[in-house]
């Protein structure tokens, strides 16, 4: 590790930092229905679409109609990007002569998009037409973040009312955040990496002569728009297959930097939106700080392991001087490698400049640790901050446990029901990552799509499923899962990530929304202070741990333990 390195990461997570306050009092201003500097712009175009859909921005809804009008649109997104996947070859701009999508990939790419996971079993470059990049798949990666703000709106009103019976109008809700954070910030998040170098046209393809003097086809496309909403929305799904460490994708530093910056902008942003909206803006700096000290030490540990290089290589005359560069872009090296890394799976992105198959085995752990702790850190736009409540009330139970006093969150009472329901969405990940990893890891149809055997064979069956089911969508890169096992079962860990987390979600934003405030007393216990912060990171790391560290142990730690012997499979 370097001393230019960690400037390198401290300067990047420096500034996501230092624009979350001012971006996370926007969102907070624009969420409550106040006038804002867009709002003469924006404000006609809102109310039109308010006008075409026959939605009223004044009538509420209760917690179940805000989760079945999430469900009804989820599916008519579903229908609509599975139909354009499947008709791809009798649409318009499709330079490229591409044919359908097979029903199984069809399946599975418009679940993927659909659940903010962008999960990719395909090459991007050689089988999505352009009108299925925009139309279909750039369009969800606005909508599904869209709908994940939403739905940690919903979660927040819960705890800033009393006594109430509506959360707010979902298509209120989802309308102002592509209208009023996504769309303005991405047209200028496009511009910039325009200016970098990343193409953004309808031409199919250009042929360029190599040094050799031979014919390449090098593919081109509408990419600085998608790669823009691609990272601020926390999708991940890149144009072409090698996603952000492809040159066109990714042309160089500044447009790493601004990869990186924009991936944790709104979800950063977020946590202040919650403080303030609740009453209490040390509260979103308190969860603020629970996610600095988990990403940070990701980070951290990633950038160890990849600099430390790979003894196997080492003994056969590899200088280890550079660290394991195996799989990593020269341009961005080491340090920006491993914050990529951490940062993408600390969140929801799924974005990769580095292939994580080729990680050290203790490097590649840690970004599957990440997603295995709930992608709370601080996870995808709206999705990490309602997953941080859910572990904010499990540690207040705690903490009521240790004292014998009903555990309290932002002067609400958390009861058996809610502690019920929090459960019941905690237990969701393990089911879907560990249930299929088992099948998959006996299953001869499943097992004929690894790269490798042994141990990595094995992190890179629980990272699919553990990508699928945390929402994350990238990937070790020596599975080969565009069969039909994967396709399906994939698909089916990414609806139970997404929608079987969220439903008693929003069943304990309904019941907490209910209830009246406490008024505070000698006996409640703070939850903004480093006590708070130190319980919630406790609980987060004691949860993952125990659902998943025996996996891991026969995963990457074994892996790891074989590799400082000198011995792989």
């Amino acid at each position: 590790m370097t001393i230019s390195g960690w400037l390198q990461i401290g300067l990047i997570l420096g500034l996501a930092a230092l624009t979350a306050r001012p971006l996370g009092l926007y969102m907070a201003r624009v969420f409550s229905g106040e006038r804002t500097f867009l709002t003469p712009a924006l404000g006609p175009i809102e109310r039109l679409f308010y006008r075409l859909a026959g939605v009223s921005p004044e009538r509420e809804q209760g917690w179940l109609a805000y989760t079945l009008a999430m469900l009804a649109f989820s599916a008519a997104g579903f229908a609509s990007l599975y139909a354009i996947l499947r008709l791809q070859a009798f649409l318009p701009l499709n330079p490229q002569g591409f044919d359908n999508v097979p029903p199984d990939l069809a399946f599975n790419t418009a679940i993927s998009f659909l659940t903010n996971t962008n999960w990719q079993a395909y090459g991007g470059e050689t089988t999505m037409s352009h009108f299925s990049q925009m139309a279909g798949l750039a369009v969800h990666n606005f909508l599904s973040a869209a709908t994940g703000i939403a739905l940690a709106l919903a979660v927040t009103r819960a705890f800033s009312r009393a006594s109430a019976i509506s959360l707010g109008n979902f298509w209120v809700d989802m309308t102002r955040a592509t209208l009023y954070v996504l769309l303005p910030i991405s047209l200028l998040l496009a511009l910039a990496l325009l200016a970098t170098g990343a193409p953004q046209t309808l031409a199919g393809s250009v042929e360029a002569t190599t040094l050799e003097g031979a014919k390449q086809t090098i593919a081109l496309g509408p990419m600085a728009s998608q790669e823009a909403i691609k990272q601020l929305g926390t999708n991940g799904g890149g144009f072409f297959n090698a996603n952000s460490a492809h040159p066109f994708e990714n042309p160089g530093a500044l447009a790493n930097l601004l990869q990186i910056w924009s991936m944790l902008a709104v979800s950063l942003g977020l946590l202040i939106m919650f403080g303030r909206m609740v009453g209490s803006e040390r509260q979103g700096w308190a969860f603020f700080k629970v996610v600095g000290v988990l990403l940070v030490a990701g980070v951290a540990v990633v950038y160890w392991a990849e600099s430390a290089g790979n003894p196997l290589l080492t003994q056969f005359g590899l200088d280890p001087a550079n660290g394991n560069m195996e799989g990593k872009e020269l341009r961005f090296g080491v340090a920006l490698s491993s914050l990529f890394a951490a940062v993408t799976t600390g969140l929801s992105c799924g974005a990769v400049n580095a292939m994580h198959d080729s990680l050290t085995p203790l490097g590649g752990l840690v970004p599957m640790f990440l997603i295995q702790l709930g992608e709370v850190l601080p996870g995808g736009v709206g999705s990490g901050l309602y997953g941080l409540v859910v572990f904010a009330i499990l540690s207040v139970f705690v903490a009521g446990l240790m004292v014998g006093r009903t555990p309290e969150f932002l002067g609400k009472k958390i009861e058996s029901r809610e502690i019920k329901l929090a459960m019941l969405a905690v237990l969701i990940l393990p089911l879907a990552i560990l249930g299929f990893s088992a099948v998959a890891a006996v299953l001869p149809a499943a097992l004929s799509s690894l790269a490798n055997s042994g141990p990595h064979g094995l992190s890179e069956i629980l990272y699919a499923y553990t990508s699928s089911a945390g929402n994350n969508g990238s990937a070790f890169a020596g599975l080969s899962a565009n069969t039909p096992w994967w396709n399906i079962t994939t698909a089916l860990a990414m609806a139970l990530g997404r929608f079987g987390y969220v439903v008693p979600v929003m069943a304990i934003a309904g019941s907490i929304a209910a209830k009246k405030k406490a008024a505070v007393s000698a006996g409640t216990f703070p939850t903004d202070g480093g006590l708070f912060v130190g319980l919630v990171v406790g609980v987060i790391l004691i949860v993952g741990g125990l659902q998943f560290f025996p996996a891991l142990a026969l995963g990457p730690i074994v892996e790891h333990v074989l590799m400082l012997a000198g011995k792989t499979f």
